[in-house]
């Protein structure tokens, strides 16, 4: 995690990864955020128990019965009804009242308030960065950084987009995002954490009316108030945050209208990408189907000039990465 931190700190700072995001087709990036709302509403109707696992067909309805499915859909219909009526705070107010109610009806026990954190001496700057370069542990390296590089990249750009903020003249705050982003990944591996990048729920930030810095930062002080109050923070079930993800998920959905259905050679690609994303649980692998794909039609169709540099290069990283290492 340390050695991958390292290469993605380096590719931001010299400015590759801006590189990557600029040769992005505006197709693709309408994709990323529409395929970062599928995502959301499959980890939702996961979390809420209403979609199950099934030895058959993959996925199956879940019992309908049960306490989570329908405390998740009072809480889903009731932050609709909020947001439709203009109350502030209506994610939160479904979440919390969610919470509340699975104390009753869902079998949640309440585990107090506050509790000294673990400590992180087990881990902390515990590397053994020349084993890492050893036989097969390359391997591992690069897909870290491959999955950092692209599935970070592609969730950042969907949040922003979903803020308004990825638009011409404002790239310097994602540029600021990305190191941002690197920087907390790098400092993560040597607290010996996984990696610690950009996550697809801050989308429900959004939609709840954050777009400064000082959500961050808000945020980041709640995070740290979790190490001592993880007790209250644990007694949130699941299925409690799920309907604001499906609903946050549900609103990204509208970008389908930006691509032009006349053109299969751009929607095609950004529909892959969109459907990837869940039906792979990774960003990175619908954004390397969409990249593939999008750089074979132009081929194919005569309109190889069309496509910025870019993407042929991310076209073949990716090939590289199924080929040599795998989908795994």
């Amino acid at each position: 995690m340390f050695i991958s931190g390292c290469l993605f700190l380096i590719v931001t700072v010299t400015g590759l990864r801006e590189l990557f995001i600029a040769g992005i087709p505006q197709s693709l990036r309408t994709a990323i955020t529409v395929g970062i709302g599928m995502f959301l509403a499959l980890i939702a109707l996961k979390s809420a128990g209403v979609v199950a696992a099934s030895p058959a067909t993959f996925v199956t309805l879940g019992d309908l019965h049960s306490a989570p499915v329908i405390l998740a859909t009072i809480g889903f219909l009731m932050i609709v009804a909020l947001d439709r009526l203009k109350v502030r705070g209506a994610i939160l107010i479904g979440i919390l009242t969610v919470t509340v109610l699975s104390f009753f009806f869902g079998g949640n026990k309440f585990h107090g308030v506050f509790d000294a954190p673990p400590s992180i001496a087990p881990t902390f700057m515990q590397l053994d960065i020349l084993s890492a370069l050893k036989g097969g542990i390359l391997n591992v390296v690069l897909v870290f950084f491959l999955v950092e590089m692209f599935d970070a990249t592609g969730t950042l750009m969907g949040v922003a987009k979903r803020a308004g903020l990825l638009v011409p003249g404002k790239m310097e705050r994602m540029n600021k995002a990305l190191l941002a982003d690197s920087g907390a990944i790098f400092a993560g591996s040597l607290l010996g954490t996984s990696s610690t990048t950009a996550y697809v729920e801050s989308a429900a930030g959004v939609q709840a009316g954050g777009r400064t810095g000082l959500t961050a930062v808000v945020v980041a002080v709640l995070f740290l108030a979790c190490l001592m109050i993880s007790p209250l923070a644990g007694s949130v079930p699941a299925y409690a945050t799920a309907p604001a993800l499906l609903f946050v998920g549900c609103l990204m959905l509208r970008d389908l209208v930006e691509l032009d259905w006349e053109d299969t050679t751009e929607v095609i690609p950004a529909a892959v990408t969109a459907l990837a994303m869940p039906f792979t649980y990774s960003i990175a692998n619908g954004l390397a189907f969409g990249f593939i794909t999008y750089a074979v039609l132009k081929l194919c169709t005569g309109r190889a000039r069309e496509v910025h540099a870019m993407v042929w290069v991310i076209a073949a990283i990716f090939l590289f990465k199924f080929a040599y290492i795998g989908g795994h």
